[in-house]
């Protein structure tokens, strides 16, 4: 189960870093308050190219608006698992028959989802037996978060009517009345048939993620390395660059604050390139972690129906966690970069060839 901090980090909007209010999710999968998208997205006119703010993967805004982006449902209710992990759910009393004149509160041990209550033993037979309810899905207590990330497994269309068949022409999960109306020409079949098939697909994905993952921290290492290595090269050509003109004092404290400086330019503006490029391979790695989590977790606990609907959006948002090379390019650019002094021995007038100027030599990665 995820833990509270984990909650707050999958409810934080990283443009405004508040509980996110009412949550959209862009083509690229990055969510984001619609406030916050708006304010993105400001100026621009339907139809017009706006870029994520994480990634920069551009997206063209919709007919009426970034309030047309889909909503993040995931999130919202995420928002209400975090109300849920304050509540001590393993002691808690059956909501059923513990409330008016009960005088025995008898302890809870499952979770009805259609009811959304806390159910005792006795409660649970009795939900069994009637019509109504003997069909409700029902969850270990403590287990009833992953009911808030699945929607209802009951057509929104047909009430009453459980979602039991998977078209593959339109990719839903349809009850029998839908497949009736509209989709009794397309190819369909039994959820639970495809749920197998689709549950070995998100396994697959899964598996690639954490490859990819693996990928990440490789990345991370060899940049700090990287780092490292740079500083200590700057740190010697500053020496060197003190001990030339220790030599020649009197003609050179000018150009010596000037190639200082220089070197302290380029120090500050490579910093700057490997800072800005560990924040991006770390934010890719959060959101592979934060995607493990999500399907892993549906993938053991989803009934067959919430493997079907969700499976086909999951799979996407790898597709997307996977894509990105231009990371790994400007991994490359960043490699082994040296920096050296270059001079001339002859004592002439003009400084910068007694002392030399700095530049930094990019070197081919060949490991």
């Amino acid at each position: 189960m995820a833990t509270a901090k984990e909650l707050d980090d999958m409810t934080e909007c990283p443009i405004c870093t508040e509980v996110y209010t009412d949550p959209r999710v862009l083509p690229c999968g990055h969510t984001f308050c619609l406030k916050c998208i708006e304010e993105c997205g400001k100026g621009k006119l339907p139809g017009q190219k706006v870029a994520c703010p994480l990634c920069r993967k551009e997206f063209t805004l919709p007919s009426n608006g970034v309030s047309d982006l889909p909503k993040n449902f995931f999130v919202t209710n995420f928002l209400g698992m975090k109300e849920l992990t304050r509540v001590e759910s393993k002691t808690s009393g059956c909501e059923a028959c513990s409330g008016g004149d009960a005088t025995e509160v008898k302890v809870a041990t499952v979770y009805c989802v259609e009811c959304r209550q806390k159910l005792c033993q006795d409660c649970e037979e009795a939900h069994r037996k009637f019509n109504v309810t003997r069909r409700h899905q029902r969850v270990e207590l403590g287990d009833e978060l992953l009911s808030l990330i699945l929607p209802s497994d009951t057509c929104e269309k047909h009430l009453g009517k459980y979602l039991e068949i998977y078209c593959f022409n339109c990719e839903l999960v349809i009850c029998m009345m839908c497949y009736i109306n509209i989709h009794s020409k397309h190819n369909c079949s039994d959820v639970n048939e495809v749920a197998d098939e689709l549950r070995e697909q998100m396994t697959t994905d899964v598996g690639k993620i954490t490859s990819a993952v693996d990928r990440c921290r490789e990345m991370l290492e060899s940049l700090e390395k990287e780092k490292d290595k740079f500083v200590d090269k700057v740190e010697k050509t500053g020496v060197e660059i003190s001990e030339k003109l220790e030599q020649l004092k009197q003609m050179i404290d000018v150009h010596k604050e000037k190639l200082i400086s220089e070197l302290s330019s380029m120090k500050h503006k490579r910093m700057t390139e490997i800072d800005n490029l560990r924040e991006e391979i770390e934010i890719q790695l959060s959101s592979m972690e934060s995607y493990k989590m999500y399907v892993d977790e549906v993938r053991q606990k989803g009934t067959a129906c919430d493997i079907a609907r969700a499976a086909n959006g999951f799979h996407n948002a790898a597709d997307e966690l996977l894509k990105f090379d231009a990371t790994e390019h400007a991994l490359d650019d960043v490699d082994h970069a040296d920096v050296t002094l270059t001079s001339l021995d002859l004592v002439i007038d003009n400084l910068k060839k007694i002392f030399g100027q700095l530049r930094v030599l990019n070197t081919t990665h060949t490991g």
